[in-house]
């Protein structure tokens, strides 16, 4: 989809629905994508509880022609560093052929009773890069219960640069089909064998 005034109207609309510091994230957003067509759009708030205080924080997810771009926006309380609350506002942008794992995790209810095209209660898109890289390791050990020795480390290393969780009680259905879209369209594009 080449960008055009109404797909960047639905991405603005959508940051301004969000209702979160819109101009803020906007400018962001714009910035990073710069002159690019948009092909698809994400923009997912999220509300947290830490402690005594509620932190909102939201993700918006771009996808251009040859780039994901990702941009996080967070407001923090008054502190030790600033006198007054503030927001940070931070974009990556990743060129497509640098996305090596896209996961979608459904959850729907009643699986025996399953549809297709029936939206998931909830979904987690987990995108990786290679940003960002999590292990897990534990001692290793053989099969005799009574070896002493050490048989060093086994884990896992998984590529874990972005995951986001939507559901439909908590954002809405509209929100889920849209993470649904964004997931198709993404995982597509970086089908291309030429990228």
């Amino acid at each position: 989809m080449a960008k055009t005034s109404t797909t960047t109207q639905g991405l603005r609309a959508a940051i301004e629905r969000s209702g979160y510091y819109p101009a803020l994230v906007a400018e962001a957003v714009e910035a990073a994508v710069g002159g690019e067509p948009i092909r698809s759009y994400l923009v997912h708030q999220e509300t947290t509880f830490d402690q005594n205080e509620v932190r909102r924080h939201v993700t918006v997810l771009v996808l251009t022609g040859n780039r994901f771009i990702v941009s996080h926006t967070d407001e923090q309380a008054a502190d030790s560093t600033s006198p007054t609350p503030y927001a940070t506002t931070s974009t990556e942008s990743v060129k497509l052929g640098r996305i090596s794992s896209i996961v979608v995790s459904r959850v729907v209810a009643n699986p025996e009773s399953y549809k297709p095209g029936t939206l998931p209660r909830e979904i987690v898109l987990t995108i990786g890069w290679g940003a960002v890289s999590r292990i897990d390791l534990e001692p290793a050990a053989c099969g005799d219960p009574n070896c002493e020795a050490d048989h060093g480390y086994t884990g896992n290393s998984t590529a874990d640069d972005l995951s986001l969780r939507v559901s439909e009680a908590g954002d809405g259905p509209e929100t889920v089909r849209q993470a649904l879209d964004f997931a198709q369209a993404l995982s597509e594009a970086t089908a291309d064998p030429t990228r």
